[in-house]
């Protein structure tokens, strides 16, 4: 592909070629499958042409709603937060996919294979057929659906005081996203469901806090159409109804954990605590560019504390990734095992709240289900939970792959043509006769750096010495 001129903060690409561009290389390296089997959604549709089997709870009357991004349609989880005399109760329902799923089918073994739905700004890979993951299953407005519904009741400060979950049938009465909603709450016109969210959110924040989550505030950059038939790099701004709608989320995967611990049966996601030495060279590192942290202050407190728009703080930011390396998932069924933390949230996990787009989730759900009903935990679910951790880790491997690819063929398109440029940057990462990594903003672009005297943290001018779109490779020097 030839290489275009643009003006600053352009694509990189002339608007001729840009109806060529998409992500097909990326699918086919990573060997992505296209279209489903038909023989798993000829399963699907007998499946649905009989009715649901199992006692489900009638909860259409609860006034549930969705919040997700514009025009999702996989939607996993509805929410209802109501006051209680001292404190709250949290009503959350997750679609029932495996209502739908025949253990040992023909869509069981390929959703196995998939291990979750892969993201690409071209279109997704899904889990499952859209027939049910967008359809059938999906918790869609004014649709009755099966779910199973978690019940929290909360105390004043927002700490679960009764846990309580079951199947049931529920109608969500609305579709909203997050900038619907942020904007509700501004104007003080809330939808009457989440009106007590967050007050909720806050309260789980500073629980979080207390627990010694450690949230990491690095740009996230998305891709998306340009309006000109190719596709440009943003800057996500995460509102903060997100991080409130993520605490119920949290919540929900904190509580299922703990049954599961408790029980000595399941599959949790985990992240060991990092190493002393670890913490210790990352406060040694931020206090070195100008960052405060006292020995006595935990990592939670100090990233938290950070405004991530200053230089110093988003190097800061960027170095502590390293203290939730190591992230997998542990199954166990005789026992709970020795490491069962995440340190990225303090406290045990496990994944219930995404059926729809990620496999482990139904399986975890079923022990839960099993553990609060008193019975025996399937024989499908025990048979496949050491098999878990192996298919989630290929599948998030795959995921990771596929959406630095993306990003990086993006980048690469995106300053095609520039190769001489000039751009204003941030130090995130400095390396000792090594290639750093820097950060510019338009376009919001993360790439290596080569070049004497950088130090993290630093604002610096550096100058575009490769930007290919074959090989995806974007890399600068220091001017």
């Amino acid at each position: 592909m030839a290489a275009a001129e643009s003006p600053p903060g352009g694509t990189g690409v002339a608007a001729a070629e840009q109806t060529t561009l998409d992500f097909s290389g990326v699918r086919a390296e990573l060997g992505l499958p296209t279209g489903y089997p038909d023989a798993a959604l000829a399963e699907v549709k007998q499946r649905l042409g009989r009715p649901l089997t199992g006692n489900y709870w009638d909860a259409a009357d609860l006034p549930l709603v969705t919040i997700d991004p514009p025009g999702a349609k996989d939607l996993d989880q509805a929410v209802l937060v109501r006051r209680r005399r001292r404190g709250y109760r949290v009503h959350y329902a997750i679609a029932d996919v495996a209502a739908f799923i025949a253990p040992g089918g023909v869509l069981d073994a390929e959703s196995r294979r998939r291990g979750q739905t892969i993201y690409l700004p071209d279109g997704q890979v899904p889990l499952h057929p859209p027939l049910l993951a967008e359809d059938a299953a999906s918790l869609l407005p004014g649709k009755v659906r099966p779910a199973v519904l978690w019940t929290f009741d909360l105390d004043s400060d927002g700490v679960p005081v009764r846990v309580d979950l079951t199947r049931a049938l529920v109608r969500s009465v609305a579709q909203l996203d997050y900038a619907t909603v942020q904007r509700s709450l501004q104007l003080r016109m809330p939808h009457p469901s989440v009106e007590l969210l967050p007050e909720v959110g806050r309260l789980r924040r500073a629980q979080a806090l207390r627990r010694g989550a450690i949230e990491l505030g690095l740009p996230e950059q998305q891709v998306e159409p340009d309006g000109k038939g190719g596709w440009r790099l943003t800057l996500r701004p995460r509102l903060v109804i997100e991080t409130w709608n993520a605490e119920v989320s949290l919540l929900t995967g904190m509580c299922a954990a703990e049954m599961m611990v408790s029980a000595g049966i399941g599959v949790l996601r985990t992240v060991p605590a990092p190493e002393p030495e670890t913490v210790d060279r990352l406060r040694k590192s931020a206090n070195r560019i100008g960052v405060h942290w006292p020995e006595e202050i935990p990592p939670a407190a100090v990233l938290a504390g950070l405004d991530p728009v200053r230089p110093e703080a988003l190097a800061v930011h960027a170095a502590a990734t390293r203290l939730l390396r190591g992230a997998g998932y542990t199954a166990f069924g005789d026992g709970a095992p020795a490491n069962t933390a995440h340190a990225g949230i303090g406290a045990s996990y496990a994944h219930v709240t995404a059926p729809l787009r990620r496999l482990v989730d139904r399986y975890c759900t079923e022990v839960c289900l099993a553990i609060s009903a008193g019975r025996e935990v399937p024989s499908w679910v025990t048979e496949t939970l050491a098999e878990l951790p192996s298919l989630m880790g290929n599948s998030d491997r795959v995921a990771s792959q596929a959406e630095r690819a993306c990003i990086a063929q993006t980048q690469a398109w995106s300053l095609a043509g520039r190769v001489g440029e000039v751009f204003p940057a941030t130090v995130l990462r400095a390396a000792n006769g090594e290639a750093g990594e820097i950060f510019i903003a338009d376009p919001p672009v993360i790439a290596r750096c080569t070049g004497e005297g950088l130090g993290e943290g630093q604002r610096t001018r550096v100058r575009l010495v490769e930007a290919d779109p074959t090989r995806r490779e974007v890399s600068f020097e220091v001017v």
